[in-house]
């Protein structure tokens, strides 16, 4: 019987399970939302109840003993405080929520280094801080670390992306001795390793509690962002991806780190290589200002995206953009608007592209490999016209993503994970 390896994703409104084959072909999935098992997004019962579920619907699929590791991605910067035996010990503090107390922002942006991940209201450092004085706590975890724990007992590791935002150091590989300085217990934070890096094996306790093999490997995960770059096969220098939703992010795998934090850029060490990527403040929303969907299909068809509108737009929403251009107040560039919607599309179309080019060159410039080729993700990367002018503009190959499920990009961690175990060819 052929082994397989399972990814988890937890994400804010559900959680999948994908199992990949040792080529890393889907082979069964299962998912369940959040709002089925809990009212409390930041409780972490509501998460384990929804993981019980989303892999009791992927064990439907596919015979339990062939499973021979699991890894789990989290959302990046979601953070929780639990006791010594790994029990949370209140609400979690998710990605986006920010931390009020100036005193501890006022303490990371006075010890952080300029290119450190840790800056921000809702950095992972700012909540460990906050969180590591709540009764009862003894460590401070993330949310995979977390989730990955239930599976292994261990509660006491994590992996190098979601650490980031916590203020580990990708380069030298180690909390830094700054940290101290924050208020930051540092006794209290995870020990780190690489993602794919097996950490333990799945105990009795969970093989009974979700229906697991006992003793399959565990895996250290990563973040959503870094699985789903994964998911899509992009495993080069060079290699890019582009979410084309409601703004566009965009993603880029280099040799060497790339560190700007003017333009909110910070690599993520992945695989041996480093990701690299920012986000723009244009995107999708820019186009549902203006037309409904239905609109947008219709206008589409009549767009031929062999030739050039000539219009010069930088399409946003309301002025300030942070990526490929870092200014609070930038303008947006709509004008002038032609009488004519589909030509007006096409500008729109042509402006984001050139945005998406101009983003990859910056990589570039900041130490980044020039984009060698491209794949696309998103709502906005299933409308042919828009793909054929992207083509145009960025000329490099464009390359179909392998999948689009985080989840399926973490069980390719899972794959490292058994590999590395040696109980996968």
């Amino acid at each position: 019987m052929s082994g397989v390896v399972v990814g988890i994703d937890v994400g804010t409104s559900g959680v999948r399970a994908v199992a990949i084959d040792a080529d890393a072909r889907v082979v069964a999935e299962g998912a369940a939302r959040m709002s089925d098992h809990g009212t409390d997004h930041r409780d972490p019962r509501t998460w384990e109840a929804a993981l019980a579920a989303a892999l009791s619907a992927l064990l439907g699929n596919i015979e339990p003993e062939r499973i021979r590791a699991l890894s789990v991605d989290g959302t990046s910067g979601t953070v929780l405080a639990v006791d010594a035996s790994g029990r949370p010990v209140g609400a979690a503090m998710m990605y986006n929520d920010p931390v009020a107390d100036a005193g501890v922002l006022e303490r990371i942006s006075s010890f952080a280094p300029p290119t450190s991940a840790a800056h921000g209201a809702t950095s992972g450092l700012a909540k460990a801080i906050l969180l590591q004085d709540t009764p009862g706590a003894a460590r401070i975890l993330h949310q995979a670390d977390w989730i990955a724990g239930l599976l292994s007992g261990r509660f006491d590791v994590s992996d190098e992306n979601n650490a980031l935002k916590t203020g580990y150091d990708p380069v030298a590989g180690r909390w830094p001795g700054w940290i101290a300085g924050t208020g930051a217990r540092t006794a209290m934070l995870p020990a780190v390793v690489a993602p794919g890096t097996p950490t333990g094996k799945v105990t009795a306790a969970a093989a009974e509690r979700f229906g697991l093999p006992q003793g399959a490997v565990v895996a250290a995960g990563t973040t959503d962002g870094c699985a789903s770059f994964l998911a899509t096969g992009a495993d080069r220098p060079g290699d890019g991806v582009t979410a084309l939703g409601t703004t566009l992010t965009l993603k880029i795998l280099s040799q060497e780190p790339v560190f700007a934090p003017q333009f909110g850029i910070y690599s993520h060490r992945l695989r041996g290589g480093w990701l690299a990527g920012g986000a723009s403040n244009t995107g999708g929303k820019v186009l549902l200002d203006v037309f409904s969907p239905e609109r947008l299909a219709a206008l589409s068809a009549e767009i031929d995206p062999e030739t050039d509108s000539c219009l010069d737009y930088y399409p946003l929403s309301r002025p300030g953009e942070r990526f490929p251009v870092a200014d609070p107040a930038f303008p947006p560039r709509l004008e002038p608007r032609p009488t004519d919607d589909a030509l007006f599309l096409k500008g729109l179309f042509e402006g984001i592209a050139a945005v998406e080019a101009l983003a990859y060159a910056r990589l570039a410039e900041l130490g980044a490999p020039p984009l060698a080729s491209l794949r696309s993700v998103g709502g906005g990367a299933a409308n042919p016209v828009w793909t054929r002018i992207r083509e145009r503009r960025l000329k490099v190959p464009f390359l179909p993503a392998a999948s689009t499920e985080a989840a399926a990009g973490t069980a390719r961690l899972a794959l490292d994970g058994a590999r590395a175990a040696g109980v996968m060819p």
